[in-house]
């Protein structure tokens, strides 16, 4: 299992909920996303901003390299390892959407470029008169002879599940298939899927995830699925899911009451059985009958202790039988994070960082112990695992820093082997990469990467945009980073990535020091980055910008409400930024386990930050760019909309765009994708240099 807890943070996504509107919000006709009235006044943003912006010859010339970077056909190919088969989604110039394809392993392990065309997704978007967006297959074990496939219309969270025939290379006639929904799903069997998805009225939570499981045979109506299990509505969601493990399919259930709480069960004859873990772990993969655990606070049982941010391994059976004997695995401090787990056939995999180094952990299980190897990564670089195959010996992995393009290895656990090297996307020439830490208001030491040349001047003159997401326990690591390179750095200009609270980057502590009443930590944080910029003169005001995208456009959405005086340029992407109505709309309500509830006393600590509610006439603010997309169904685009509808009404300049597909992440094809970079640079170009 490739932790199935990861997913559920790429699958908190949604439909508006019902709800009673305020009375004193004048842009909440704003939240009818299609409606003409909301589209107009889109379209008309979206106009202003392409006038002032991209008719020009520095965005021409941004777009173009931007676009001949997404089309480059010697880009890497990742792989997707299914037994003796690799399989990759490629999108190009003549493949505006893309096409699924495969070769053998041993064909892809020596550097050949012969694939084979599995699904065109231009022709299928053609066909069906759609903008269908591959969101991954699921192999059927352990023949992998077919498949679920999952494609979405124009890149939203919804997406459609169709049974597709590997072999015949199309879509199995009269096969599974499950309508647009959020939702989970897994095989059983061949003939028997489980499912959590929309039923029709009343099987969505309040936060619009499905809160029913069922059972789906072969041949049956979808009305006719066997009812498994039934959440309440106040839930986040309940998912169904299952994991191949010793040969045979494992059916489960994992109730989430709220993004950081839940409890597991699993089917057994027919039975479901909870397992007795903590609520808040992370279920992180099996391995030879052990369940193994990552967990997110103190875990005392059986008079053993086991310290926040651990992985421990549970004999599964005896978990089941209600015996509880974990078995220490890796154990952290308070500067060490886990990035993640991998089972592979002949030992798992600790993928960790110490001081914001990289190391892969090796373990075997020998004589009721567990046996620990490292490798580590060059400093400043990140070694992340790729894919692998319980069944088969070895692994792909990663390796690649801010400059350093990534570079995919093949490991048998004793040898590495170079498979594919990504060429340079950007001139990295005399760029170097140093870390440093400032110290944040209540004296945290903040951890920070800074990217320039190493010619330039200290004297407060160098445009610098610092980045930061500090949300949801996921972490800043050192990667090579494609758009700021070709649009800033190999320019002259100043990157930087702040480590803030909130983020993953030293455990789950790290995390916990930024929830609810404690978010000011994390922009404090922030603060504290720049202005140790500007203390070294690296930058100074007219020449500083910000960034942040979906919980790091609400960073970004409060750093320029909160600390106008620090900035020239912010840009505010796919952002929350009404936190009163947050929990209202699209998948909102999923997330007050980590902004806390904006309808109870909550709202005493969330409103001292909310963007909306923080900007006010008299003031001046940065002239910032917002970004969103219609098509955006996890947040909402209307946070954007109300946002600058607000300060436009007093008086305060700024820009919006907001594409009209292209989901969270706001583009679905190259075009889109090179549209969205170059904006974004060139706007920082003219307001920072």
């Amino acid at each position: 299992m490739k932790s199935f807890h990861k997913l559920l943070f790429a699958l908190i996504a949604f439909t508006i909920s019902n709800t009673t509107f305020s009375q004193d919000d004048p842009y909440i006709w704003l939240e009818e996303v299609e409606s003409d009235s909301s589209m107009d006044w889109v379209l008309e943003q979206n106009k202003l901003t392409k006038d002032k912006i991209t008719g020009t010859d520095e965005f021409d010339q941004l777009f173009n390299k931007y676009k001949a970077v997404y089309s480059d056909k010697d880009k890497i190919t990742y792989p997707n390892l299914v037994g003796n088969t690799v399989y990759n989604f490629w999108q190009d110039e003549i493949h505006v959407r893309g096409i699924w394809r495969t070769m053998s392993k041993n064909d892809y392990d020596n550097n050949k470029n012969e694939w084979k065309t599995i699904l065109d997704l231009d022709k299928l978007s053609a066909d069906e008169d759609k903008k269908w967006v591959f969101q991954g297959a699921t192999f059927l074990k352990p023949e992998n002879k077919r498949c679920l496939l999952a494609l979405s219309d124009g890149g939203t969270d919804k997406n459609e599940i169709r049974e597709f025939d590997l072999e015949k290379m199309e879509f199995i006639k009269d096969g599974f298939y499950l309508p647009p929904s959020k939702g989970s799903y897994g095989w059983v069997s061949k003939d028997e899927l489980i499912i959590s998805r929309d039923f029709g009225e009343g099987s969505l939570t309040t936060s619009g995830y499905p809160r029913i499981v069922k059972k789906l045979k072969r041949g049956a109506d979808l009305a006719d699925a066997e009812l498994i299990y039934e959440g309440p509505e106040t839930f986040i969601g309940i998912w169904g899911y299952s994991q191949f493990v010793d040969g045979e399919y494992m059916a489960a259930v994992v109730a989430s009451e709220t993004t950081f709480k839940r409890t597991t069960h699993y089917i057994f004859n027919d039975e479901l059985v909870e397992i007795a873990i903590p609520n808040d772990a992370n279920i992180s993969d099996f391995y030879k009958g052990n369940i193994i655990l990552t967990l997110q606070s103190d875990w005392e049982v059986n008079d053993m202790n086991f310290p926040i941010g651990s992985i421990v391994s549970v004999n599964f059976k005896e978990l089941v039988a209600g015996i509880i004997k974990p078995v220490s695995m890796f154990e952290p401090d308070s500067r060490s994070s886990v990035n993640g787990v991998a089972a592979c056939k002949d030992f798992v995999l600790i993928n960790y960082y110490k001081n914001v180094q990289s190391y892969v952990a090796q373990l075997v299980f020998k004589n009721g112990q567990w046996i620990k190897t490292d490798f580590a990564a060059p400093e400043f670089g990140s070694i992340s695992i790729v894919d692998y195959d319980i069944e088969k010996t070895g692994f792909y992995y990663v390796y690649s820093n801010f400059i350093t393009p990534p570079t995919i290895y093949f490991s048998n656990g004793i040898n590495s082997t170079i498979i594919k090297k990504q060429k340079e996307r950007f001139n990295a020439e005399g760029v170097v990469v140093k870390y440093h830490e400032s110290k944040s208001k209540d004296g945290t030491l903040i951890p920070y990467f800074i990217v320039h040349k190493d010619d330039i001047k200290l004297d407060g003159s160098n445009p610098t945009l610092v980045y930061a997401y500090g949300g949801f326990n996921i972490s800043q690591r050192p990667s090579y980073k494609t758009d700021p390179g070709v649009g800033w750095i190999e320019e002259g200009n100043v990157y930087v990535v702040a480590c803030i609270r909130g983020g993953g980057e030293f455990g789950p502590s790290w995390h916990q020091a930024a929830l609810k009443e404690k978010r000011q930590n994390a922009y404090d944080d922030f603060y504290s980055v720049c202005e140790d910029l500007i203390e070294k003169k690296v930058t100074s005001q007219p020449h500083l910008g910000a960034f942040g995208w979906s919980n790091g456009g609400l960073m970004a959405g409060v750093v320029a409400t909160q600390r106008p005086d620090l900035f020239n340029a912010v840009i505010i992407g796919a952002p929350l930024l009404d936190m009163k109505r947050f929990s209202h709309m699209l998948a909102g309500a999923s997330w007050m386990g980590e902004y806390g509830d904006p309808d109870t006393d909550d709202w005493e600590f969330i409103k001292k930050y909310s963007p909306y509610h923080n900007v006010h006439k008299d003031k001046t603010y940065p002239e910032v760019l917002f970004m969103t997309s219609t098509k955006d169904d996890r947040v909402h685009p209307a946070h954007a909309r109300k946002m600058a509808a607000r300060m436009l009404e007093q008086g305060h300049p700024l820009f919006y765009y907001e594409t009209v597909e292209g989901g969270h992440g706001a583009s679905s094809t190259i075009d889109q994708s090179a549209f969205n970079s170059a904006l974004m640079y060139a706007y920082l170009h003219h307001k920072l240099k």
